[in-house]
């Protein structure tokens, strides 16, 4: 039997992805939106959002702790919404990505990781830049039904 530490890991690791995509509101028809620029992969926009990091960590955690870390915007777990649970395999491995609904907030997003993003922006929802970051076309995808998103993803309502 292979152990979560026998499995290989980086970028070219047949490991599953599992992680949360997080749609912050601002209740006026906006979204919070990231320029990406994540070295090793062309600049892209993107959503707060990352892996499923600890034990026991639910969807709804992984997105709380993820916003807080890549924005500094603190949002209770408890009031995060998975709105669908998304398969794709763009990366030639599987990758698993919750569709997480926050509360609207217009809280100051803060550039709290320059490595991996250039700053933040809200949006508006008929107006989202492109070129989008994978798996954020696939989440706001789930949450806008007229918003087109590259296919190859199933989408699981939840």
């Amino acid at each position: 039997m292979v152990t979560d530490a026998q499995l290989p890991v980086g970028p070219h690791s047949l490991a599953p992805l599992v992680g949360a995509g997080v749609i912050v509101p601002t209740g006026d028809g906006r979204v919070l939106i990231g320029r990406r620029t994540t070295a090793g992969e062309p600049p892209t926009w993107s959503l707060p959002g990352g892996k499923v990091d600890h034990p026991g960590e639910s969807f709804e955690q992984a997105a709380a702790r993820e916003l807080a870390e890549e924005t500094g915007i603190v949002l209770p777990a408890g009031q995060m919404r998975v709105l669908a649970v998304l398969l794709d395999h763009e990366l030639g491995r599987t990758r698993v990505t919750a569709a997480v609904l926050a509360p609207p907030s217009l809280a100051e997003a803060l550039v709290t990781e320059p490595h991996a993003c250039a700053g933040w922006e809200r949006v508006p929802v008929d107006a989202l830049p492109e070129p989008m970051f994978y798996p954020s076309a696939q989440v706001l995808a789930a949450w806008l039904p007229e918003y087109r998103a590259p296919g190859g993803t199933w989408c699981y309502p939840a």
